[in-house]
């Protein structure tokens, strides 16, 4: 991708040339692609691996043309096309301000305002190593998540195919998180094996067990494949996002679980618009099941495309004992771990049951499959991704603790009103707790990656999903035993949304604030003295 211009200026050749040699750090080259002589400067623009290419032609005494091109090399597996537009606008930005700062310092004048990253563009490059990282982390994730979707999401058209209670669906869906100590054991094997080939398996043993969900002959069958698809499920997407986030530059952590959010968002929503297809059987919320199992098949291309952070490759070389499970709870991180754990069982409980039963609120609200498909598409989408995306600014510059503690509160709110109201409020409500709810849980889950040393972040992070999917079990069961008494399941739920008011009041102001921080100095190493510190 490149950008190119052409100025003519009224200097000589020789001056141009100490311009741009002093303003961009240029040096000569013998040659360019046309073999001409150039100047050649490095652009960290949207890569590392950008620069800027002047070509310096005199035309008279007190005249010449410099020709400049803004280029990068960098690509990205899988989402080529939704960078290649954004990068290329970029470079055509950064290209119109080269001429600019030329102009300016010729003129002797102030050089113009350094560039802003457009949204949807981290605010510091990455390499080339660190993009495909990300970008593969990314489609994984999608993966993972399409396949966790699919039995909270499918749920009324479950209950009805096995003819369930209420209270039989969610002691189901209640039951399918004891998963979490699948992914417990996988993501403590992340520690002592690796960040890649924990993904790698936690994809392949999702498709495995949704595929053999679609033949389920009974709901206990599918509830207990459903718990071992959910640990694989939840390994797989949580140790991509520690290697992204242990890969990313300083000042894009929050930039790359933004990306892994919205990607996870496609895995969701995917699922969501194969709802009507259940419509047409009884039996058709097996299909969506079959598609998942489907899903090995790309692992090949993500086995080729993933690469081991080299943080964590570089501490395997340092020979320092990986995957203790008493770091994560000492003097150091106890209190970490503590106040995370509080956080993630007290948000889970509202979670759980607001995105496993909503569908089943919706349609005693009357909503076919169809309507469904379209509130959620309306009400989930587009919020999802704002949120996501303004999480992913906010929290490198307003800082992870105050985003999280101010819309996770507002996400609890709108959820109690979501529950308690009906009419044009159900969608108001909805589209605001998604926005709030995606930027809260971005700024937390990003930090729950930073908070802990790289020898036990696969560990700490997998023994918090064991305490939020406790919450989460917690939150579905509460919201079964209460719908009957409280009149309804909307009522239920919105119980279960104070927990998460709380957590953002009283819990999570209680953390370090990891922002603008290396990750060494966030999560020293134990086994390195020197870099030890202790938390207030």
């Amino acid at each position: 991708m490149q950008a190119t211009r052409t100025i003519d200026l009224a200097t000589s050749a020789e001056r141009a040339s100490a311009v741009i040699a002093a303003e961009f750090g240029a040096h000569e080259a013998s040659h360019c692609a046309d073999r001409s002589p150039c100047l050649i400067a490095h652009l960290p623009a949207i890569a590392a691996e950008t620069w800027l290419i002047t070509t310096v032609t005199s035309t008279g005494e007190d005249s010449c043309t410099v020709d400049i091109v803004a280029m990068t090399d960098m690509k990205v597996p899988y989402f080529q096309w939704a960078i290649t537009g954004m990068a290329l606008g970029q470079l055509e930005r950064h290209a119109d301000r080269c001429i600019n700062v030329i102009e300016c310092a010729i003129r002797a004048e102030s050089p113009p305002d350094a560039l802003k990253a457009p949204m949807l563009l981290a605010n510091v490059p990455f390499t080339q190593r660190q993009a495909s990282l990300l970008a593969t982390a990314a489609m994984a994730t999608a993966v993972a998540t399409f396949g966790g979707s699919l039995f909270g999401q499918n749920a009324q058209n479950i209950q009805d195919s096995f003819d369930l209670s209420d209270q039989a669906l969610t002691v189901a869906l209640a039951a399918s998180r004891a998963g979490a100590l699948v992914a417990l054991f996988v993501m403590g094997l992340a520690d002592r094996v690796g960040r890649r080939r924990m993904i790698l398996i936690g994809l392949i043993g999702m498709a495995i067990a949704n595929a053999l969900t679609a033949l389920s002959p009974d709901v206990y069958t599918l509830t207990a494949l459903q718990g071992v698809a959910r640990g694989f499920v939840g390994a797989a997407a949580i140790v991509a996002g520690i290697a992204a986030i242990e890969e990313s530059p300083k000042g894009a952590r929050a930039f790359a679980a933004a990306m892994l959010a919205m990607s996870g968002g496609f895995g969701f929503t995917a699922v969501v618009f194969l709802l009507p297809i259940a419509d047409r059987h009884p039996d058709a919320w097996r299909l969506s099941y079959l598609v998942s199992g489907l899903s090995v098949l790309i692992v090949p291309s993500v086995a080729r495309n993933l690469t081991e952070s080299r943080r964590y490759t570089k501490l395997v070389a340092a020979d320092i004992e990986r995957g203790r499970a008493s770091e994560v709870v000492d003097r150091l991180y106890g209190k970490r771990f503590a106040v995370l754990a509080a956080v993630g069982f007290m948000t889970n409980m509202l979670s759980a049951p607001s995105a496993q039963l909503m569908n089943k609120y919706l349609d005693d609200r009357g909503f076919s499959n169809s309507g469904i498909t379209g509130f959620r598409a309306a009400t989930t989408g587009f919020p999802g991704f704002i949120g996501i995306i303004l999480a992913g600014k906010l929290t490198e510059v307003r800082g992870r603790r105050p985003v999280a503690a101010l819309f996770l509160c507002l996400a609890g709110l709108c959820q109690i009103g979501f529950f308690l109201s009906s009419g044009i409020f159900l969608y108001v409500f909805s589209m605001l707790s998604v926005l709030a709810a995606s930027c809260g849980g971005l700024a937390i889950s990003t930090m729950g990656a930073e908070l802990f040393p790289t020898e036990v972040r696969g560990t700490s992070n997998g023994m918090l999903l064991v305490v939020s999917v406790v919450g989460s079990a917690s939150g579905l069961i509460l919201a079964g035993l209460l719908a009957d008494p409280l009149g309804g399941i909307g009522r239920a739920i919105a119980l279960c949304a104070i927990p998460t008011v709380l957590a953002a009041v009283l819990f999570v102001p209680r953390l370090p604030e990891p922002a603008g921080q290396d990750l060494d100095e966030i999560s020293p190493n134990e086994s390195l003295p020197e870099h030890a510190i202790v938390v207030d």
